[in-house]
């Protein structure tokens, strides 16, 4: 199935937004590698908490008890959770501050483990990420469902999109327009789906110089209900 051209994927999106002007302003760019470079290695393990904790749940309520898995969690301090004793876990979990779920509390150290054994390697997870292939963005999705607990499907890709990582995402709207297309079929989490997804941003991305962030919201943007909410 031959691709879409980016030119005529944006101007569908103009068209549906009323203005070229309108696009631009529902779009978001990632950050710099240096800026990935200077995250705490604290701010990825809180974000991975977080997205773990939203995953099949209310995110506002997520939201709105954050401070609180702030203060239980010591700030996500990589050190300090992991000196944490199983113990101490199902004390936490049954801690009405936060959500009381000890499989999920439970994640929070075994994903410290993943990062300090990043840190080992490459001095920070931010280092990390910023060196990775940026034209292999699910083969990092695929690091962290293998290496971190709870982080496949959409939760690794969503917090990484949320700290700035360059990463497109498998919303609704863009897996339908995959599939509508006739890129992929099946499951859009098969291998061979991804890479026809990856190879698609990438074709996107050498055409129009944009970023797989907002090329990905483009995508959105030009079918479906366009759920922006979850294209942060």
């Amino acid at each position: 199935m031959t691709i879409e051209t980016y030119a005529h994927l944006e101007q569908r999106a103009i068209k549906r937004k009323g203005s070229r002007a309108m696009l631009e302003s529902l779009l978001s760019k990632p950050l710099s590698a240096a800026d990935i470079r200077a995250i705490p290695d604290d701010r990825w393990l809180a974000e991975f908490t977080k997205k773990v904790f939203q995953s099949g749940f209310v995110w506002r309520v997520v939201r709105n008890k954050w401070p609180d898995f702030e203060e239980v969690f010591f700030g996500f301090a990589i050190e300090k959770v992991l000196m944490m004793p199983d113990e101490m876990l199902e004390q936490k979990a049954t801690n009405p501050a936060i959500i009381r779920n000890l499989n999920k509390v439970r994640t929070i150290r075994d994903n410290a483990y993943m990062i300090s054994d990043i840190q080992d390697s490459h001095g920070s997870f931010g280092n990390f990420v910023a060196d990775w292939d940026a034209h292999d963005i699910t083969g990092l999705w695929e690091f962290l469902k293998k290496n971190g607990k709870r982080l496949g499907g959409n939760t690794g890709p969503y917090a990484l999109r949320y700290l700035g990582v360059d990463t497109f995402l498998l919303s609704k709207d863009v897996e339908d327009y995959f599939t509508q297309h006739g890129i992929i079929t099946g499951s859009a989490r098969s291998k061979r789906s991804l890479k026809a997804i990856q190879d698609a941003f990438i074709e996107w991305q050498a055409q129009s110089g944009r970023s797989f962030t907002e090329l990905s919201q483009i995508v959105a943007l030009s079918c479906g209900d366009n759920y922006m909410g979850l294209q942060r």
